[in-house]
């Protein structure tokens, strides 16, 4: 790339929109909020990818970078997907156009931009920018961290030394899929959660907004019939929950606080593997007022045994920039392997 000036451009692709950033050679973002377009997803691979393309130009364009200064581009995308972009042969929630079973993401944007192309899961590249924005550059490459990605299921991300974990088949950092044993999470009489991956009791089924809806909601307001959200279709009460949660309802923090359980025996499976430096929570759980913020995390944090020692070198934090952390993440990612030796 010699010694001018080179670009990243980032891509977070998700179910209704594509968010974009602009990354520098120098590792400074370029765009300060979100530059979003729709993603056309739905409409199958051909709209999605030249929705895609439109959005870099758009991203170009507020960021004044010329399309032949861009030195590659980081894309991520909901799962199921190989580490290399390729969905599941089963689609997904986002991918349920039949076109796209299958179909390889990463190559096809590359082919039509004719640049390299860098490909994360959603959730890993909002667990690579949580941990560069916390740790920052001059520390990120000797810091580990583990990242919980709480929304319609659970993404994470484990980073070692400044880079994610890929794994020998691509699927390390699947953390929603660990069991966990029954007996330290459920309450007396509570059924086993299942999982759609077809798990029983894996962190999934209970830290998760599907978990809430299948499998804590129906306990819960069991022991709370008289609730409000009795009253509403399962699907309605689990999206309404945490405005319930903000208020300090009590059905709703007994649930959020045994998904804070699911997560801290999550967290001291991490400590006990990896030991990491810092244990990052994220996802939609998380855009709330910053009351119920800091008391779920104080939760999770009272729910995971760490020795002493661990205790004192190990921090807790929220994800910053929820709805930018995607697409800047993407972009850290694809600056790491494309960025010039020495």
């Amino acid at each position: 790339m010699g010694s001018k000036a080179w670009y990243v451009v980032g891509l977070d692709n998700g179910g209704n929109a594509n968010n974009a950033t602009v990354l520098d050679d120098a590792g400074r973002f370029l765009v300060p909020g979100m530059v979003e377009s729709p993603s056309l997803v739905r409409e199958g691979p051909k709209a999605a990818l030249r929705a895609l393309a439109e959005a870099m130009e758009q991203v170009l364009e507020v960021a004044n970078v010329q399309r032949a200064a861009v030195a590659g581009v980081g894309l991520d995308t909901p799962g199921p997907a190989s580490a290399y972009g390729v969905i599941s042969s089963r689609g997904s929630t986002n991918f349920v156009h039949p076109e796209w079973a299958g179909f390889d993401i990463r190559t096809a944007l590359e082919d039509l931009l004719q640049v390299p192309v860098v490909y994360s899961n959603d959730a890993n590249a909002a667990a690579l920018y949580a941990h560069h924005t916390y740790f920052g550059a001059e520390e990120a490459g000797r810091r580990s961290s583990v990242s919980a990605i709480v929304g319609t299921g659970l993404g994470g991300g484990v980073v070692e030394a400044g880079q994610v974990v890929r794994g020998a088949a691509g699927m390390a950092g699947e953390l929603g899929h660990i069991p966990l044993p029954p007996g330290g999470v459920l309450e007396d009489g509570q059924g086993l959660p299942a999982c759609n991956c077809g798990n029983v009791c894996d962190v999934e089924s209970l830290a998760s907004l599907t978990g809430i809806e299948k499998n804590l909601l129906p306990y819960w307001l069991g022991r709370y019939p008289d609730h409000p959200l009795a009253a509403e279709p399962l699907p309605v009460a689990a999206r309404a929950l945490r405005g319930y949660a903000e208020r300090e309802d009590p059905l709703a923090l007994s649930v959020f606080d045994q998904q804070a359980k699911a997560l801290g025996m999550l967290f001291t499976v991490a400590a006990n593997f990896t030991d990491p430096h810092a244990y990052f929570l994220g996802g939609g759980v998380v855009v709330a007022g910053a009351r119920f913020r800091d008391w779920l995390l104080g939760r999770v944090r009272a729910h995971t045994a760490l020795r002493a020692e661990q205790r004192e070198a190990a921090v807790f934090a929220l994800v910053p920039d929820l709805d930018m952390a995607g697409a800047r993440g993407a972009a850290i990612a694809a600056r790491e392997v494309l960025k010039p030796a020495g």
